[in-house]
Parts: C-alpha cells; structure tokens; sequence
C-alpha cells in the first residue's frame, strides 16, 4: 500500500474498509485522515451495499497510537489555537459518529491501541483484539487528559478499573482488555486476515466472529481488583494516593509500584482526569463529549502539556518539570474552570 496515502477508504464486498496508513507515525491521526474516515461513514451509512464497516492500522505495530501530538503541541505554541482545536472538534464529532452509527462497525486492533486510537476504536460495535493488543490512555503522562470518549467510557469500566486506567496510564493487554470490556473478542493474530475476508464476504458479523474467537487466557489485573476498588474509590487524587500508600505498607507491591509510577505524572492531568471520571458516570456520550472540548479548549493555556510533550515526545529526557509540582499545590478552582461552558464555542454534537 502506497504509505504516501495517510487513510484509505474502500468498498471491498460487503464492506467499507478503512485502513490507517501511517505505519512509520504508529498510524497517528492527523485532520486529514479524520475529515477522511467521517467523509467515507456518511456515505457507507446511505449506501445500502455496505452492511459493515471495518478499520485496520497498517503494519505490525500499531493499530493507532493517538493523535499527532507532536504538531498539535506546534500549533498551540505558535499561536495557531484554531488549528488545533479543529482538529479536536472534528476528532471528536467523528466519535460521536462512531458511537451512533448505524452499521456494525468493527476495529481489529492487533497493536497498539492509544490516545485518538481508542477513538475511533472503542466506541464501535465490535471490539477484535489480536495477540499484540496493547491498549493505554497514558495522557496524563504529557500533561494531557484521557479525551477520545474516555470521560464516558472508562466510569463505565468494572469498579474503579477506570480511574485507575486514567490516573495511571497504565498498559493493557489483550485478557485484561476482553475482561474490562475494552475489547468485545479476543483472535489469534493468525486469524485476522481470514476473518477480515469474511467479513468483507458477508458473512454474518456475529457468527464471523463467534468462529474466530480465541481464548485470551487468565486476565493479570484480575489479580489486583481488591485494591484498585478499595483505592481508587477515594475522594480525592491525593486520597487516591493515600490509600495506595497505606495499601503498600500493608505489603501490596502492586500498590506500591502503581503509587511511585503515579507520582511521575502530571498532577494536574491527574486532578483533571479524576474530574472528568467522576462527571463522565452520569452524562450521556455527547455530554461528555462537549466537556471534552471543553478541557481541551483551556489545556493549552496551562505550562504541563508543552513540558509532558518535549520531556516524552521531543527532547525524550523523560524528566518533566511540572508546574505545580505535587498534587497538594494543585489550585482547586483552576481544575473547575477547565468544565465551565464555552458559550458559543461548545462542541456541536447534532
């Protein structure tokens, strides 16, 4: 496949198959390729020849690691907020279009699976994760937020599995992920491109799927459900690491080593990312979308994304210096203003 093509949209049988096509990016979405994917899903929705939709990442590694972050951080340095926030308007109108369409539309994720990835991903129908699945919202790493539909889905997680997903940024594999939900089906990688041919052949999704699975094998995070529930259930993110600290005492690695790589990130992102989990469990998908936009619309204007982004994805010193420093100087009235309304700037979602 020509890589000089960054999406391609093609009727094959039965289906409309989308292939991310940025192998050397890990299949980054840029504007393009999401004004591309929304462009090709209206019209396979009106087209009564398409009875499915499936999107793949090219190559080996990724199905798609996120959002170009690296430019989006750019454009917000030079001035050029309209830029990126149009590109975070439309990301996130096409996953609301994702979440309401109207044709089963599958994902067969067999990589990495992150950021803007999950977005267009996770809010479909079908979820098909081959052995090298590895999902993550590791935003507050990068003085981000876990965005992409991830204020809806992740308080919809088992127990409080989602926050820690989103405090922690922490890696999922391929059981973990059939566990939580993340995934709907587990394959062998082997497998993949004979189900594809089936699916594009019109064979029953469910049924198609159904043969294909595989069996994921024992879920690790299982393991360690007690002490997520019992600690990610505090009230704050300070508490959060209270109990993690008081859990660890106690003997718990698993809290121990979850506390130290916690303590590594951003901790406004993780204020606001408990926010976020905390509202999400009550908004419905376009709610939440909207209080996305809203976030997203403020994080420029705070010091944390730039540093998260030249520490991890520029300079790769992995050595943030972030502002404020610990969880206790976080300004409780600045995380608020990061939910209040836009006005008349607020995400459409209609």
């Amino acid at each position: 496949m020509d890589e000089s093509v960054e999406i391609v949209c093609e009727k094959q049988g039965e289906a409309g198959l989308i292939t991310l096509n940025r192998p050397k990016a890990l299949n980054a979405l840029n504007l393009a390729m999401v004004r591309e994917m929304r462009r090709a899903l209206d019209a396979w929705e009106r087209d009564s020849s398409v009875t499915r939709v499936i999107v793949k990442g090219a190559g080996e590694k990724a199905f798609c690691a996120g959002g170009d972050i690296r430019q989006l951080t750019e454009s917000l340095k030079a001035g050029k907020r309209d830029e990126a926030l149009a590109f975070w308007r439309e990301e996130y109108q096409l996953n609301i279009r994702i979440k309401r369409y109207a044709k089963p539309y599958i994902a067969l994720i067999d990589g990495i699976v992150m950021g803007g990835g999950v977005g267009v991903s996770l809010h479909g129908s079908h979820r098909v994760a081959g052995e090298r699945y590895l999902f993550a919202m590791p935003e507050v790493g990068i003085g981000f937020f876990p965005d992409v539909g991830a204020t809806y889905a992740l308080p919809r997680l088992p127990g409080e599995t989602g926050m820690y997903l989103a405090l922690t940024g922490e890696r999922v594999k391929r059981a973990d992920a059939v566990m939580l939900g993340l995934a709907t089906h587990a394959v062998a990688s082997e497998s993949i491109p004979k189900l594809r041919a089936a699916l594009i052949a019109g064979a029953p999704v469910d049924e198609a799927l159904a043969q294909a699975m595989a069996d994921p094998g024992p879920a690790p995070l299982e393991a360690h459900r007690a002490v997520i529930d019992s600690c990610f259930s505090a009230e704050s993110v300070a508490a959060v690491m209270q109990r993690l600290d008081e859990a660890a005492a106690k003997g718990s690695e698993f809290a121990a080593k979850t506390a130290a790589g916690m303590r590594t990130k951003s901790p406004t992102s993780m204020n606001l990312a408990f926010e976020q989990v905390r509202r999400g469990a009550t908004l419905d998908f376009e709610e939440a979308m909207k209080v996305e936009f809203r976030i997203v619309s403020r994080i420029g204007d705070g010091q944390d994304f730039y540093e998260g982004v030249r520490a991890v994805i520029i300079d790769k010193d992995n050595q943030p210096r972030w502002q404020p420093a610990s969880f206790e100087q976080v300004d409780r009235a600045a995380i608020e203003r990061h939910f209040a309304s836009l006005g008349d700037r607020e995400l459409e979602t209609a």
